[in-house]
């Protein structure tokens, strides 16, 4: 898959409809300022209001940008299974690197459910699937001994965390095998995840520090610590004006004022504050970002 920073793209819109050509944008910023893999249709991607045909030409899009420059993995989570079978058929047949797979949400399931659930999607895929764990939007926690189950499925290679959890971070460690990879799913917990044997971050941050949050994770794993840890802090407050509000409304007020996009958003996400965004700013501006 990969190691480092992968982004979690935005999705620009522009008239309600899905701007590709400020897509293509941002890919290419992305790629020249070193980030690692980009992952399309996630969270960040506001795939929750986007249709099948609006997908199709995203991931279209995606691929044919990136050229194989870097990996390009998508977002195929739903809560119905055979959707997400669907979706990952669609995605494979466009010719996606991965998969990034969340938790079922609302209806939810057992662990067993869980374990059924991916065991099923991942019968009728050939691509490398991401588990994605996300509490915080889901409502539901992979557990770890999960996580240890559904890793021994030949094409489940990884899990993107984001349970804000560190203690469940070194217990999934303990548990999986040396080659099942482990990314942070929060971008304040790049450095702690790494020193819990994890391989590198999906991130929001990189929408718009790409090298910078490469650089953090790079500096780790060359064994300069004191370089990465004055990275993460560098970077934290910012980190916290992102996520101020619901992701992604935040990331796509900072890159409509960098000028990438549009501050556009499809209901029921609304631009950012304006208190919230003046404070975005002028801690983009003491960072060098703007």
């Amino acid at each position: 898959m990969f190691n480092g920073s992968a982004v979690a793209i935005a999705t620009p819109f522009k008239d309600k409809k899905v701007d590709l050509e400020g897509f293509k944008r941002l890919i290419n910023f992305q790629i020249e300022n070193d980030t690692q893999a980009i992952i399309v249709l996630g969270t960040t991607g506001e795939a929750s209001t986007i249709n099948y045909e609006e997908r199709e030409e995203i991931i279209k899009t995606a691929i044919e940008e990136v050229d194989k420059r870097v990996p390009v993995i998508v977002g195929t989570g739903s809560n119905n299974t055979d959707v997400t079978i669907a979706y990952n058929k669609q995605a494979e047949n466009l010719g996606a690197d991965g998969l990034l797979i969340v938790t079922p949400y609302y209806n939810k399931c057992t662990q067993n459910g869980l374990i059924e659930h991916y065991k099923q999607i991942a019968k009728f895929t050939s691509l490398p699937i991401i588990l994605y764990n996300v509490p915080g939007r889901t409502g539901f926690n992979i557990q770890p001994t999960t996580v240890q189950r559904l890793s021994e499925v030949e094409n489940i290679v990884a899990i993107k965390e984001a349970s804000g959890n560190i203690a469940q971070v070194l217990e999934i460690k303990r548990l999986v095998s040396d080659d099942f990879k482990i990314y942070s799913g929060n971008d304040d917990n790049i450095l702690p995840v790494y020193s819990c044997g994890g391989h590198g971050v999906i991130s929001v941050l990189a929408n718009i520090a790409p090298k910078e949050t490469q650089a953090m994770c790079r500096a780790f794993e060359e064994g300069n610590i004191k370089e990465s840890i004055r990275l993460q802090v560098m970077y934290k407050q910012l980190i916290n004006l992102i996520f101020v509000e619901v992701n992604p409304i935040p990331i796509k007020a900072a890159l409509n004022a960098m000028g990438y996009i549009e501050n556009e958003l499809r209901l029921p996400l609304t631009p950012m504050e304006d208190k919230n965004r003046e404070k975005l700013i002028e801690e983009m501006k003491k960072l060098g970002i703007i």
